[in-house]
């Protein structure tokens, strides 16, 4: 039997993202994002799938939506008197999931809505939002068997350990409704696959899926730990969403400057910038956050409060595509996807490498 050669073969390099957001804020139902990745089902192995959802909780959009795994129910009695110690609860629930056989091995899956005690973060000099990173880092490094896997306003993550499309199911997604949606499908080339290793991961009201490999992983998470980050999900991804954290919320750059900082130009096109001001603004990025370089294949969507962004590693190692129908962005490692979401999408376009693609929703919106 002759062998086949590469081109000759499809590669899928792994992993499948997908993304949708309304401009105009209109909220969508998360069946459509999970059928999307469906064409994309050889991108992954059956050892990750999850999606994030953005504005599915109006009524308690002023609340901290904590998603939460837990190994067993003293666990979980455990850390929730640990919540109380710092929060206003004021719902606590198990998530709605749906039996079916292609989802296995479930941990208990539990969601809280909280405002943090004004009390405690008058206590830390800290705001509120320090507050909730750092009880989630204090969660997950040092509560065993229990994990918070999403932690913003008015979204949420649902993921697990199965293909994409039955994590999908398996949540009950087509009930939920979101002006934004992030997916993705994992397949994991060196590191576990399990429920808290699965996509996105997030941490306040930031999400990352991510297709592609960190060879950075050592360098940034040394430089992330040394400001209170705890990288302990066993995922390279997990670095880039605490990179994120720190240069928007904590550090103030701008999203163009976060992707400037972790796709950052080469020196020889900085030197060629005939742009001075500019010129001197990527080289002080540069200089400033060495250690934020994420180097590697990638192609990521960040999702955050209002809008997206999508990038590309600088070398465009991994493939992703946009496309555009009235007031709706799509974006997905293959057009089949977007085509799925929206058969008529146009504008259909490949982001260079290290050329991030930004959409927010109109102020007001949502």
């Amino acid at each position: 039997m002759m062998m086949k050669r590469e081109g000759e073969v499809r590669i899928p390099s792994g992993c499948a993202i997908a993304a949708v957001i309304s401009k105009e804020g209109k909220r969508m139902s998360g069946q459509k994002i999970y059928e999307c990745m469906k064409p994309m089902h050889d991108r992954s192995n059956g050892l990750g799938g999850g999606f994030a959802g953005y504005g599915i909780y109006p009524e308690y959009k002023d609340l901290y939506a904590f998603h939460m795994f837990f190994d067993d129910r003293d666990t979980r009695k455990l850390c929730e008197a640990f919540l109380k110690e710092r929060f206003e609860i004021v719902q606590s629930e198990i998530i709605p999931t749906r039996k079916i056989p292609e989802i296995t091995n479930e941990p208990i899956i539990w969601r809280y809505f909280v405002a943090p005690l004004k009390s405690m973060t008058e206590k830390m000099q800290i705001d509120e939002k320090e507050f909730v990173a750092r009880t989630v880092m204090k969660i997950n490094t040092q509560m065993k068997g229990a994990y918070v896997f999403s932690s913003g306003k008015n979204m949420g993550t649902f993921k697990a350990v199965g293909f994409p499309e039955d994590v999908g199911v398996f949540y009950k997604l087509e009930e939920y409704e979101g002006y934004s949606w992030t997916a993705h499908g994992r397949y994991p080339t060196n590191t576990p696959g399990w429920w808290g290793g699965a996509h996105p991961f997030t941490l306040l009201d930031y999400s990352i899926v991510h297709n592609g490999e960190i060879s950075s992983y050592d360098a940034n998470r040394r430089f992330i730990e040394m400001f209170g980050y705890k990288c302990n999900l066993q995922t390279d991804t997990e670095v880039i969403t605490y990179i994120m954290d720190y240069l928007i919320r904590v550090k103030k750059l701008t999203l163009k400057e976060a992707a400037t900082v972790i796709a950052a130009p080469f020196w020889s096109t900085i030197e060629g910038k005939e742009d001075m001001e500019e010129k001197e603004r990527l080289e002080y990025l540069r200089k400033l956050f060495p250690s934020l370089l994420v180097t590697g294949p990638f192609s990521i969507v960040l999702g955050f409060d209002g809008g997206l962004m999508a990038l590309n590693d600088r070398l465009k190692l991994r493939s992703m595509v946009v496309g555009e129908k009235d007031d709706k962005v799509y974006i997905a490692s293959e057009e089949a996807a977007i085509r799925t979401m929206e058969p008529d999408a146009e504008k259909i376009w490949a982001p260079a490498g290290g050329e991030p693609v930004i959409v927010k929703v109109k102020d007001g919106a949502y």
